[in-house]
């Protein structure tokens, strides 16, 4: 089956790395490898970290722009069978499939979306009105965890939803072998951003204030706008406790785990 394939939070191809950029990489993998053909159908990021009428607005006109591109491109070079959106919720909507999908009459597929009642607010309101009008739309709404199903199915009653277990290529762990250097090792890989990631760090760095009788070591994998911030809030412990790898590629993470005793984040 032929695949459009949109991420409008974070494309695939963004440069910067993230869980979700990583979730999206993950599906389309696991989706060739089900034998489709999966293409990204567009770069174009509706993401709004605050509610504001105009930002939605000159959204709304990037993605009619965006819509009248594919579809010029979809009627020279033929249409795909399905579109699937990963992750459309009230700070990223997906403005581009639904259309695209009612006019070409192909299945509108979705994965994660999700609706939160306290969020219609202004702006994100209208926002999340996309998103249940998507899933109203959609042949299936994937769903990876019974928290965002049953939140979508209460929302909107009528939604076809199906239940995703947790998966994982386990192809880079399955040569590697453990290494024994004694010691309590623990590991955490994350982004250096504000936010939830931030308020991990903080909460990593307390928990680990609990134990700072026993000899562990911690290794910090990641890097980003909020690295200063991390370091201050590890700033307590004795410099040889951390080892600050910075950003690593997700090829190297493998090897890189198999070095620990524990996965802290």
């Amino acid at each position: 089956m032929k695949i459009a394939f949109h991420a409008p939070l974070k494309s695939p191809d963004h440069p910067v790395p993230s869980g979700d950029r990583q979730m999206a990489r993950m599906l389309i993998e696991a989706l060739r490898v089900a034998g489709h053909d999966v293409g990204i159908a567009s770069e174009l990021r509706t993401f709004s970290r605050e509610a504001s009428d105009a930002a939605f607005s000159a959204l709304r006109k990037e993605a009619e722009r965006e819509i009248a591109r594919i579809r010029r491109l979809w009627q020279s070079k033929g249409p795909p069978e399905l579109w699937f959106c990963y992750h459309p919720y009230y700070k990223a909507p997906d403005l581009i499939g639904p259309a695209l999908s009612a006019d070409f009459s192909i299945p509108y597929v979705t994965a994660e979306s999700s609706y939160s009642f306290r969020r219609n607010l202004g702006a994100w309101k209208l926002a999340q009105d996309e998103v249940a009008a998507g899933a109203r739309q959609a042949a299936v709404n994937i769903c990876f965890t019974h928290r965002d199903r049953e939140g979508l199915e209460e929302a909107i009653p009528e939604v076809r939803s199906a239940l995703l277990a947790p998966f994982i290529d386990v192809s880079p762990f399955r040569d590697l072998r453990r290494t024994e250097a004694g010691g309590n090792r623990l590991f955490a890989v994350a982004m250096m951003r504000t936010g939830d990631k931030m308020d991990s760090y903080r909460m990593l760095a307390r928990a680990l204030a609990l134990v700072a009788d026993v000899p562990w070591t911690l290794t910090v994998v990641g890097d980003g706008p909020a690295r200063a911030d991390v370091s201050e809030a590890f700033s307590a412990f004795p410099a040889g406790r951390l080892d600050w790898l910075g950003e690593r590629p997700p090829q190297a993470i493998p090897e890189i785990l198999a070095g620990g005793d524990l996965y802290v984040w």
